[in-house]
């Protein structure tokens, strides 16, 4: 199996045309004629993660955050960015990434963040269609029951593994309808009010877009990574069923730059 294979079903599942025009999404480094010898599945692209690629046998790797957003104009030891393309190169080491256009398809990080809460009738709100394909940056869905805010707010932190969430005005209704967006989401926070949601989840939000939605709506922050590192699931279901024959490894290394004290 050629790593083109991988890249192939990827890119059919989440095709580039659904990234933003800012973003950078697809092959990343390296030669997709070479074998698969296992694809690494991880959120960034870090030394950290070429490493731990390369002592688990794989010459892919495969993450949700571009390790190249805009052109480098010398790769040498100066930032983090060059010293991983660096090491990539020598060690024979693919990236691929997939940003936006798996924020944006069918049954991508949105959805895999509303099947870790348990909501049903998941669709998008403020949704597009591009070639053909209904996509959109955030989905909204039911809970199994009603929850007060509070309890929402630990079953959001339990399903998503996150050690903290920043929230507005506790809701003082029963919390049902849903809309989540991973990532830096708050763009979509006035959608997510016009679409009936009396819940909105995402990864990253403004100070100021917390005013002026108490009882309107409650806001509930968890983090870039701890929004989007279940991606990699994603990913492995991906190549599983198309690429059988292909190890995949979800990677073990915390690339989150942020600690919470």
């Amino acid at each position: 199996m050629k790593i083109k294979q991988v890249l192939s079903a990827l890119e059919q599942f989440a095709p580039l045309p659904l990234q933003e025009s800012w973003d950078n999404a697809g092959l990343q480094i390296g030669l997709t004629e070479a074998d698969v010898s296992g694809a690494l599945l991880c959120l960034d692209v870090t030394e950290q993660i070429v490493d731990e690629a390369e002592r688990k046998g794989c010459n892919l790797v495969v993450s949700h955050h571009p390790l190249l957003f805009r052109g480098l104009k010398q790769i040498s030891d100066a930032t983090d960015v060059q010293r991983t393309v660096w090491k990539a190169v020598r060690k024979g080491i693919c990236v691929v990434s997939m940003h936006t256009n798996l924020d944006n398809a069918p049954g991508g990080v949105n959805f895999k963040i509303a099947e870790r809460l348990g909501l049903s009738g998941v669709g998008f709100f403020a949704s597009k269609t591009i070639d053909g394909m209904e996509c959109g940056s955030g989905v909204i869905g039911q809970l199994a029951q009603p929850m007060a805010a509070d309890d929402f707010i630990q079953h959001v932190k339990k399903q998503m593994e996150a050690e903290s969430a920043m929230c507005n005005e506790l809701l003082r209704r029963p919390i049902s309808r849903v809309a989540v967006c991973g990532g830096a989401g708050d763009f979509l926070l006035d959608d997510a009010v016009r679409a009936g949601a009396d819940a909105f989840l995402t990864g990253e939000m403004h100070y100021h877009q917390y005013f002026g939605h108490e009882q309107q709506i409650q806001i509930c922050v968890i983090g870039h990574y701890e929004s989007e590192h279940f991606s990699t699931e994603i990913f492995r279901d991906i190549i599983q069923k198309a690429c059988p024959e292909v190890r995949t490894v979800i990677a073990e290394t915390n690339t989150n730059p942020i600690i919470y004290f």
